[in-house]
């Protein structure tokens, strides 16, 4: 039995149906981040992103994160996990200051994780880090107290607002999820 409910090519390229259970898909879904507008002190001076993957109902968002010489993100804990890979540059916690993540390393964090985000003033080269986050950052002050809360949400909020207030125009990025009626109100 086949059932394409969906855009998309319901049979395999040998023309062998595609199993019930599988989502046809009528595009590849992918972010040309060669084209994409880098969104500059998103998060505060020296960090900047590039949204590849904001999905509000699942709480799950992708960046790829450009961190000057220098520039430091708040404390803060982790509702879920994230996965790091270090495409360029140098970063650490400000809590593991031994454990330096540099250029070819991946970092697995799990919920309920807490540390402080730096790079080296003497990095010479901007830090390029590509980011996978489950749920949200609860970030903290210097002092301790509450800071704000950054998700899937606000990551899209900030690409909105600073994508128009640098002139840097529409930016393309994946969305997520489909929340809905299975079939409309009669």
């Amino acid at each position: 039995m086949t059932l394409a409910t969906s855009p998309g090519p319901a049979f395999t390229t040998t023309g062998a149906p595609l199993p019930v259970v599988a989502l046809p898909q009528g595009e590849l879904l992918n972010v040309d981040t060669n084209n994409t507008p880098l969104i500059r002190d998103a998060l505060g001076p020296g960090v900047h992103f590039k949204p590849l993957r904001l999905d509000l109902e699942s709480g799950e968002w992708v960046v790829l994160a450009t961190f000057a010489p220098g520039a430091r993100i708040p404390m803060h804990y982790h509702t879920g996990s994230v996965d790091a890979w270090t495409i360029s540059g140098c970063w650490y916690y400000l809590e593991y200051e031994d454990q330096k993540q540099t250029a070819g390393t991946y970092l697995y964090e799990p919920g309920a994780s807490v540390h402080t985000l730096a790079c080296p003033d003497s990095n010479e080269e901007d830090t390029v880090v590509l980011f996978r986050i489950s749920g949200a950052n609860v970030n903290f002050n210097d002092d301790g107290t509450f800071h704000s809360v950054l998700d899937a949400a606000l990551v899209r909020h900030l690409t909105d607002a600073l994508a128009e207030a640098q002139c840097l125009g529409p930016v393309n990025y994946i969305g997520g999820g489909a929340a809905g009626f299975s079939t409309e109100a009669v």
